[in-house]
């Protein structure tokens, strides 16, 4: 016991020069629980261990529920109505994927005290980190625009008045986030979690075939014959995007950090995550599935237009009950999505500009941090008020799909940054999470790649898009066992020594030496930003094509 206290006591100046933010030192006070600074005892029984994981739950789920938000309701909609259930497959595809990716993240945010923009900026400098911090602040700006997108399409089934949905909604997400307590932010977030909840009861209301979707669900199929897989493969990346999105990456560091957690309860925020992904996904495979069961054999099947339109046809087949609560929880995921992104966005620009940035200061104590998460939350919902309901539906899926394919250039910066001994030390990747999150990008490059080869040639068949995945497969299985291969060569299991890790945090920025970028290596990343920057163009060529066509 002695020992131990020594070590974390050891560990406590490190701790405080490694983060940028003296607020991010202290207690855990989480919205079910608070854990003291000083609290070393371990966790004996599952009474303290339960406790423990109360008052650590946050981060995983609030990041995980809130990518259900307005553009994911959008999205699994447009996949239940014009597909039914035959794109279920990707549900289960994707849950690894959120996992890995956000495990990375969250051992990021615990280890090194310092948010996510600003370790890419400060490890490969401002050329290369521009490129991802740019990407955030754009596609974090439009994200923003579709969640009160959302609230508009909620307000309007539900008989509300547009204007003052908004101008009401933007005054919660803004007051939740000034009370000066990051405890109270949790409670109000958390509480609106459980709300997404509501998708359940309509599930069962709408009572989809469970066979069918079980055999979607494990069983992938591609939907549409020759002509039609540009824009299947566009829903597909849309739901790439919506589930995986690169907002979620910047998110979870910075919380985990505001949070104050540390490495020694990265186990309780791994169960924290999975709880998260299980809410995530089962909401996702009920909208998809409510919603394809709510349309099929109707006018409206392959009509997708925008959600309130699904909450109609729910409100056709189950009845006025179901469609209500439908709007309500798109209405509550609209809100608990802008609360993730507008944080996301002001935790980055906090990180790289030095500006105070915590939910545990006050308006007074972080002017410029609140300053620009209000301000972008004004202008969303003003720019929102303003734009008319064709431009809404095409900026909410060119959203999802930009997300989707700007991913892979996000995940190639998490997979660096997490083999930087300087930055993780005993924490950075074991050879099989190397691999799998190599075989990840090279799969999301393919899913560009397939969308971009359906708009250039527009009546490529589906057998030539299941070989092109194939091959891509192969590749990623010889580019896995390349990684797996080489990095065993250490020893038989991990060749990195992990003893003692439970105590290590990274040392100050500017104590470590700087990472040296190899001549293949940039040209590496120079061809992936090539490649999509011309993925997004034939992206947007793809959308607008389909509008028109529309």
């Amino acid at each position: 016991m002695t020992d131990t206290t020594t070590a974390i006591g050891a560990a406590i100046p490190a701790q405080r020069t490694a983060v940028l933010d003296d607020a991010h030192l202290g207690d855990i006070k989480g919205a079910l629980g608070t854990i003291s600074l000083d609290d070393n005892a371990p966790r004996q029984g599952l009474s303290a261990k339960l406790k423990t994981l109360l008052a650590i739950i946050g981060p995983g789920l609030i990041v995980m529920v809130g990518d259900n938000d307005a553009g994911a309701f959008s999205t699994y909609g447009q996949a239940g109505q014009n597909y039914g259930t035959q794109l279920l497959w990707t549900l289960l595809m994707l849950v690894p994927v959120l996992y890995v990716n956000q495990e990375m993240v969250l051992r990021l945010g615990a280890v090194t005290g310092v948010g996510h923009a600003r370790l890419i900026l400060e490890r490969f400098g401002r050329f290369w980190g521009a490129f991802s911090v740019i990407d955030l602040f754009l596609l974090n700006a439009l994200t923003l625009v579709t969640e009160f997108i959302g609230v508009t399409l909620a307000a309007g089934y539900l008989g509300l008045p547009k204007v003052a949905s908004v101008v009401l909604a933007a005054a919660i997400i803004v007051a939740s986030a000034f009370t000066g307590s990051f405890q109270r932010f949790e409670r109000v977030a958390v509480t609106l979690c459980v709300g997404s909840l509501l998708l359940v009861p309509i599930y069962f209301l709408v009572h989809p075939k469970t066979s069918q979707m079980a055999h979607d669900f494990v069983v992938p199929t591609m939907p549409g014959g020759s002509g039609e897989l540009a824009a299947v493969m566009l829903v597909i990346v849309s739901i790439v995007g919506t589930t995986v999105a690169p907002w979620q990456l910047f998110f979870q560091q910075s919380y985990v950090i505001d949070k104050r957690i540390t490495p020694r309860f990265m186990k309780y925020e791994k169960i924290d995550l999975w709880i998260g992904i299980a809410i995530v996904i089962i909401g996702a495979a009920a909208m998809m599935g409510f919603t394809a069961t709510a349309f099929a054999g109707t006018d409206g099947f392959g009509q997708f237009s925008d959600a309130a339109a699904v909450a109609k046809g729910i409100e056709d087949k189950a009845g006025h009950l179901a469609g209500v609560l439908f709007a309500i929880a798109l209405l509550d995921a609209s809100i608990i999505g802008a609360f993730a992104v507008s944080l996301s966005t002001a935790y980055a620009i906090g990180d790289v500009f030095g500006i105070k940035h915590s939910l545990h200061r006050g308006v007074k104590g972080a002017k410029g941090f609140y300053a620009i998460y209000a301000g972008l939350v004004v202008v969303a919902a003003a720019i929102t008020l303003l734009s008319t309901d064709y431009t809404q539906g095409l900026m909410t899926q060119f959203v999802q799909v930009l997300a989707g394919v700007l991913l892979p250039s996000a995940t190639v910066f998490l997979l660096l940054l997490c083999n930087d001994k300087a930055v993780l030390g005993p924490w950075v990747n074991g050879p099989k999470t190397n691999a799998f999150t190599s075989a990840v990008v090279g799969v999301l490059v393919m899913l560009s790649l397939i969308l971009t080869a359906a708009v250039v040639w527009p009546d490529i068949s589906s057998e030539a898009i299941l070989w092109i995945m194939a091959g891509c497969g192969v590749a990623g299985v010889l580019v896995a066992g390349y990684f797996f291969t080489f990095g065993r060569r250490g020893t038989k299991e991990d060749p990195i020594d992990r003893t003692g890790r439970e105590n290590w945090r990274m040392p100050p920025l500017e104590t470590l030496e700087k990472p040296v970028m190899s001549t293949a290596r940039k040209v590496g990343m120079g061809a992936l930003r090539a490649y999509l920057l011309i993925a997004m163009i034939m992206v947007i060529i793809k959308i607008v094509q389909t509008a028109m066509g529309h």
